[in-house]
């Protein structure tokens, strides 16, 4: 009962959360307020309604959403790879995401050009530049299988498209390099009501894809030869295991910025907690807690005036990194089986 006793605790954490999200910011919104304007009752003044409903409330998703995307991401890639530090960032994917976004917002009048299709060719770009590097990621595995080599290989691809992003700096207008130098910052606040669904939808086909393959996974804790012996289709299962996550990844990073550490360290913590590499719980228990720490690192940007998100999910995310890293082998096998 333990791992339904942690999942449970989760969700209550995360409800709690969620209400001190939608009374947190410039404007103070009793609980009781929040609750009624979140539900749509009347008696709720019409100021704090809107507050609630079109500013807090979206935010609140967009960190719930992409904290499920970015920890379930990571919870997969280390399952593929057999590498307890591999992550959507640290293997470069984000870094991929993050140039095809620049594409969208850095080159000279391409955003204006595109008009209303802009936010849709920036999941679409930024999905592109995560499917590329996963692409290079998952053909260098097979040719060197060599896991020190492919994080080798994820700080190249990092460099690389920082060096092409900064090369369109250069080109770029004051009013996009500012925007793509917040952007880079992270933020959950971006995506009001409109946007949202674009949001959603990429994401929500990642999660879905990730967790219609966890017999899989499961497999692969034990090797691929294994994971063949049980009838799985390694192979195909591997491709839609990428697209899912260069999905997620690419539209979280399209919409909120290079968001650091959630992907890498939440799926250790998911383990810790879970005390199991099944992935019928490690999957859900990711998603969970992803949503999780990315709502309380929103409430304490929100609570701190002008402090990035970015630098937030750093001060977290790293001392799990450093924790996973001192435990060695034993973090290692937990997270391969």
């Amino acid at each position: 009962m333990r791992p339904v006793g942690a999942l449970a605790a989760a969700l209550l954490a995360l409800s709690a959360l969620l209400l001190l999200h939608l009374g947190t910011g410039p404007v103070p919104v009793p609980t009781r307020e929040a609750v009624r304007a979140l539900l749509g009752l009347s008696g709720v003044d019409p100021a704090l309604f809107a507050v609630v409903r079109e500013v807090r409330l979206p935010s609140a998703l967009t960190a719930m959403l992409v904290g499920a995307a970015l920890a379930c991401s990571g919870a997969v890639m280390q399952t593929l790879f057999a590498n307890p530090l591999a992550g959507p960032s640290v293997l470069g994917v984000s870094s991929g995401a993050g140039l095809g976004a620049a594409l969208v917002l850095l080159v000279p009048g391409l955003s204006a050009a595109l008009g209303t299709a802009a936010d849709g060719a920036l999941v679409l770009a930024a999905f592109a530049g995560a499917l590329v590097v996963l692409v290079a990621i998952v053909y260098a595995d097979r040719r060197l299988g060599d896991p020190v080599t492919l994080l080798i290989l994820g700080l190249m691809v990092g460099h690389l498209s920082g060096a092409l992003v900064s090369v369109l700096e250069v080109a770029a207008g004051e009013g996009s390099l500012r925007g793509f130098v917040l952007w880079g910052m992270g933020s959950f606040a971006g995506v009001g009501l409109d946007r949202l669904p674009w949001l959603v939808l990429p994401i929500a086909a990642g999660l879905l894809l990730a967790l219609g393959h966890v017999r899989m996974l499961d497999a692969l804790l034990l090797g691929e030869e294994y994971a063949r012996s049980m009838g799985v289709g390694v192979r195909a299962a591997r491709t839609r295991l990428i697209l899912a996550t260069g999905l997620m990844a690419g539209a979280s990073t399209a919409f909120c910025g290079p968001i650091a550490f959630i992907g890498l360290a939440t799926p250790h913590l998911a383990r810790a907690v879970l005390r199991t590499a099944d992935h019928r719980l490690i999957l859900p228990g990711s998603a969970l807690l992803g949503a999780l720490l990315a709502l309380a690192c929103d409430i304490l940007v929100r609570r701190v005036d002008g402090l990035p998100l970015n630098a937030i999910t750093s001060l977290i995310g790293a001392p799990v990194v450093v924790w996973v890293l001192w435990s060695g082998r034993r973090w290692a096998r937990m997270a391969t089986g």
